[in-house]
């Protein structure tokens, strides 16, 4: 006989997940006793919400979903904010909780953890929550869940199980894995017409695009291809067709209002994509074709004239079927991306392309490698321009649900799932928030380098309230050491005092195998005003 707590290691393992993010506790401990005896690596963050971030940064990094165990009550409630951020984001991740025992539920009788309908406060940052109510229900919760991971727009799962149910018999039935999903297709003929008879077609790829043959789609079309920043990668930096800036630019909307086709492939259109500044709807007033997993996204943020339900990777693959067969007239595609992107880089200003300038030295000095953001002024600067080197190279928590402290964990997830070296760029404001899993990046010997962008406290907000004059209140902030703050963690550690210095000290990093922090002042950077 094995228990549930054993059977659901084994149907993790079956469904390919490799790595679990988790704090034992006393109400989780029976999802550990199979665990020892498994090929799943497990990982202990210092707080359930850097559970969560690891959780996402690992699927970002790799496409392979994890999963997270966390206790009842507080487990539940710290790990919110990463689900929040992961739902806004398309993330998949199974969160899996115990609960108070079946007879306590619902009796307010003071049980330790104990928490009001702790199912439904998950499920407002999940694609659904349930509570396990026979283990029997297992195969078919778990084939639920991945059919939200795989088979539509993928979003967290959580499952809560009651503490006496988790060392009960599991069910008589052996854990069987994925065994893919069916999207539903789309007649693409129309589209293919109205493309094909595009003069200036434009492309907005969103994260959805991840995988698919965009840049194929892109020559056929002579289309200028906006990267989102999700999607930023899917075009090579070099690609004369690329446009690695933000649809927020007045740049890349004077380049909408142009096109006389728009096609919008697995992006949202959210506003905080495509309208940060917050002047109005995002206007397309020509055709737009929009192609989304979700049903009901189809119908948010921007009216269309075709709507294609499915996956970006099968409907764009057979797009390019259907086009290389009669392709369409060049429509001087090169020249309006490469205008899109001078005037793109001249909107951002000088200070903007100050800090881009050190996204691109990170770029350059280490090839392919990660860089995960927290919410700071070099993260802002380059969401509204930056080329990254590849898919899954670029990602921060900056838009969407806007989480400060995503930075530093996700970033241990992404180099966990990697093991090779990943760029985590953080403000010392945002890194306060989660400074404590640098301990968990030390025990995991990661190649993680850190990069404290330092303006002694929460700068952004600073200008913001001073720009609308507001007295600042409560912005500057103590900053630590965070040199000696991260040697007493047992990581390498430096102060950049000057840019140049940079390379030697990425490409130095690089080759540890424990976490390096470079701290600067965002005056080395930006430079003195």
């Amino acid at each position: 006989m094995i228990t549930v707590g054993e059977w659901i290691v084994e149907a993790l393992e079956a469904y390919g997940v490799d790595t679990v993010f988790g704090i034992p506790g006393v109400h989780t401990v029976e999802l550990y006793r199979g665990l020892a005896k498994s090929g799943i690596s497990h990982v202990t963050p210092r707080h359930e919400q850097g559970a969560g971030f690891m959780a996402d940064g690992y699927y970002r990094a790799t496409g392979r979903v994890a999963a997270a165990f966390v206790i009842t009550g507080p487990g539940v409630t710290n790990i919110l904010t990463p689900m929040a951020q992961a739902y806004a984001d398309s993330t998949p991740m199974l969160v899996l909780s115990s609960v108070n025992r079946r007879s306590g539920l619902g009796m307010g009788g003071g049980d330790l953890h104990e928490i009001r309908n702790q199912g439904l406060i998950a499920g407002q940052a999940a694609a659904f929550s349930h509570t396990l109510a026979d283990p029997a229900q297992l195969p078919e919760l778990l084939r639920r869940a991945w059919a939200v991971f795989e088979g539509a727009r993928p979003r967290p799962v959580h499952v809560e199980i009651p503490l006496d149910m988790l060392s009960e018999p599991a069910p008589e039935v052996s854990p069987r894995g994925s065994e893919g999903f069916e999207r539903q297709g789309s007649d693409l003929s129309a589209a293919a017409n109205v493309l094909r008879e595009a003069k200036a077609p434009l492309i907005l790829a969103g994260g959805g695009t991840i995988g698919a043959p965009l840049q194929e789609l892109a020559e056929l079309l002579d289309a200028p291809t906006v990267m989102t920043i999700n999607a930023r990668g899917t075009l090579a930096p070099d690609h004369p067709l690329g446009v690695p800036a933000s649809p927020s630019l007045n740049a890349v909307r004077s380049a909408v209002r142009d096109a006389d086709v728009v096609l919008a492939v697995g992006t949202e259109m959210g506003r905080t994509d495509y309208d940060m500044y917050d002047l109005g709807g995002f206007d397309v007033p020509g055709k737009l074709i929009r192609i989304d997993i979700e049903a009901e996204q189809l119908g948010r943020n921007a009216s269309f004239d075709i709507a294609l339900l499915g996956d970006a990777n099968d409907l764009i693959a057979e797009l390019v079927h259907l086009l290389a067969t009669d392709p369409p007239d060049a429509a001087d595609g090169e020249a309006r991306a490469a205008h899109i992107r001078e005037e793109a880089w001249e909107e951002i200003g000088p200070k903007y392309r100050n800090a881009v300038g050190l996204l691109n030295t990170i770029r350059n000095t280490l090839p392919g490698t990660p860089i995960v953001g927290d919410s700071t002024q070099a993260i802002y600067a380059g969401n509204l321009y930056f080329a990254a080197s590849a898919p899954r190279t670029w990602f921060n928590a900056s838009t969407g649900y806007g989480a400060l402290g995503y930075g530093l964990p996700a970033a241990i997830g992404a180099a966990k799932s990697t093991k090779a070296p990943v760029v985590c760029l953080a403000g010392d404001g945002g890194l306060q928030f989660s400074l404590a899993e640098l301990g968990t990046a030390v025990e995991e010997k990661l190649p993680l380098i850190v990069l404290v962008w330092d303006n002694k406290g929460y700068g952004e907000i600073k200008h913001y309230m001073v720009n609308r004059q507001i007295t600042p209140v409560g912005v500057d902030l103590h900053t630590p050491d965070f040199v000696g703050l991260a040697r007493a963690y047992g990581c390498e550690a430096t102060q950049l005092e000057d840019l140049a210095d940079l390379p030697d000290l990425l490409r130095e990093a690089s080759d540890r195998q424990v976490p390096t922090l470079i701290v600067f002042d965002e005056a080395v950077v930006l430079g003195r005003t």
